[in-house]
């Protein structure tokens, strides 16, 4: 992995056989990214993504392995207890053009990745939500 920062915009360059979300997760701590967006593309080789299931309050994950594009990667960073917290969707395709995606959990890049992290002045953090379960904003 390698980056830069312009301005407030870090520009990242993950590499093959390398996990973005731990990448991710390591330009934050370096660089104290508190609050930022995310976007992304490239090409992988296996990810996890998943869907929350409300009603259960749970994730249900789904592994995919195979060369894939990484059309589209957004998402978020903010803090929870004293640490980023990522939150990541993603998309990809396989070799006939299908596509699926979901929450990101894990995906380990097969050519590159191309990532822009937009950061911002301040902090938001996440506070847990009786009737979802999930993090939300604690704005």
């Amino acid at each position: 992995m390698m980056y830069r920062t312009f301005g407030d915009t870090i520009v990242a360059r993950i590499d093959r056989g390398e996990e973005i979300v731990q990448s991710i997760k390591t330009i934050c701590e370096k660089e104290n990214v508190k609050l930022a967006s995310i976007s992304a593309l490239g090409a992988v080789d296996h990810v996890v993504v998943g869907l929350y299931r409300v009603e259960e309050k749970k994730y249900c994950s789904n592994t995919f392995d195979g060369e894939m594009e990484m059309t589209a990667l957004v998402g978020n960073v903010t803090e929870k207890d004293g640490e980023s917290y990522l939150h990541l969707h993603a998309s990809f395709a396989d070799e006939k053009g299908r596509a699926f995606g979901g929450h990101l959990s894990e995906a380990v890049i097969s050519g590159t990745c191309e990532m822009f992290i937009h950061t911002l002045k301040g902090s938001v953090g996440r506070k847990p939500d009786e009737v979802t379960g999930l993090n939300l904003f604690d704005l």
